[in-house]
């Protein structure tokens, strides 16, 4: 379907025109008009499939058609970044409707805060926001809020495992009455359907494959022990094709150090956490779009929602937890019809979360043999839950005393 077949106002259209839109994703077809028709909507969609676009067209069109200096549609979102970036998505697509929008975060300058205040108080039409910073907003002053049309949760699952179902209720509780909302999520667990009830009317439900990796991924993993982890991945990023690299390490611990031993090697690398100051890390983001830094190193946090064309590598250095982390993690590569590798590193206690990723995503994924030089890696038992640790000799010495100990309590 062509975006030309929405009926939206001709000053949308020149900017969908001049930014190269012309086929509806998916769930861009399916939603659009549900969300045109004014029904509350319950969508499950994968990152990268389109969604911002889905919701925010509509919204748009809704702005261009009645424009007034007045908060119309509110954007929650779990992270900053996310935030940031879909501010800017905005900006294209409103250019000629001349709707105004605004992204508010907290972790920024008192400058920063002031700004935002002062374009929500003087009626910004669109703001994108994390939930503690709008709630700061909400609380601190009185905001105008009778001509809001839309409220929009974006990410919704990763916002309720981050634990802010309260903020939202919160924030839901200043809204007018009379509101469309719209609930997009990358899963649709029991949480998310509950939680939706809560807060929507009788909601209109869209959902689109999920839980499958694109077909441009080559998807490869290494049954390693953890202390050959490092001289693994070296040996992976001498490969001059690989030009835009993603790390994905489950603690930030393991981030900060991942990163200094790469640029100790001299490497163009960076690490990306919670504990760096928002504008170091919009710095950091910005010269890796730019392409001035080739190797990220981060949490899951920028699994989700950082839409970034041209990653050619995805490297796992720990199995991530969720298997559906797996999903998001990976799909940073392979975007806009591009084709790209990820890679993972499964030791013997992460085999089991392993297996669970290949069951859910219905195939397994291609074993690689380690490089020359490398002694084995264990052997592949992903029935055996959790294993004892990372090493064999581990392993043994975790037996003698597990012995010793039985032999005590036996003789008490």
């Amino acid at each position: 379907m062509k975006f030309t077949e929405f009926g939206f106002v001709p000053a949308l259209e020149e900017s969908l025109e001049s930014m190269m839109f012309e086929e509806a994703t998916p769930i861009q077809e399916q939603t659009i008009p549900i969300i045109t028709g004014g029904a509350d909507m319950i969508a499950c969609a994968q990152t990268g499939t389109g969604k911002t676009a889905a919701y925010m067209l509509p919204i748009l069109n809704a702005v261009a058609k009645d424009p007034k200096e007045a908060i119309r549609a509110i954007i929650l979102v779990p992270t900053r970044e996310l935030a940031l970036q879909i501010d800017q998505q905005i900006m294209g697509m409103a250019y000629y409707t001349g709707a105004t929008s605004i992204a508010i975060y907290g972790g920024g300058d008192g400058m920063g805060y002031e700004q935002q205040k002062r374009a929500v108080r003087e009626g910004v039409n669109i703001i994108v926001a994390t939930p503690g910073r709008l709630i700061s907003h909400l609380s601190s002053m009185k905001v105008d809020l009778s001509q809001l049309t839309h409220f929009v949760l974006d990410e919704a699952d990763s916002m309720l495992d981050m634990g802010f179902q309260d903020d939202i209720l919160r924030i839901v509780s200043y809204l007018p009455k009379k509101k469309q909302m719209l609930l997009f999520s990358a899963t649709m667990p029991i949480k998310i359907r509950n939680f939706a009830r809560k807060i929507l009317s009788k909601p209109v439900e869209v959902n689109i494959a999920i839980s499958k990796p694109s077909e441009g991924i080559d998807q490869q993993a290494y049954l390693v022990y953890d202390q050959q982890k490092m001289n693994l991945l070296k040996i992976i990023l001498q490969d001059p094709n690989y030009v835009s690299v993603i790390i994905f390490a489950s603690q930030k611990s393991t981030v900060k150090l991942l990163a200094q031993e790469l640029q100790k090697l001299g490497m163009n690398a960076e690490g990306f956490h919670s504990d760096l100051e928002q504008a170091k890390r919009e710095d950091i983001m910005s010269r890796f779009r730019s392409r001035q830094v080739r190797v990220l190193v981060g949490t899951d946090v920028i699994s989700r929602g950082i839409d970034i064309v041209g990653i050619s590598l995805v490297v796992n250095y720990d199995v991530p937890p969720d298997p559906e982390d797996y999903v998001h993690r990976i799909g940073r590569t392979a975007r806009a019809a591009t084709t790209g590798t990820a890679i993972t590193f499964v030791n013997d206690k992460d085999q089991y979360r392993f297996a669970q990723i290949e069951n859910l995503i219905g195939y397994p994924i291609e074993q690689m043999t380690l490089p020359e030089g490398f002694e084995a890696g264990p052997e592949y038992n992903p029935k055996k839950k959790n294993n004892n640790s990372s090493n064999p000799a581990k392993r043994r010495r975790f037996n003698k005393n597990k012995n010793k100990n039985y032999h005590k309590q036996k003789r008490a």
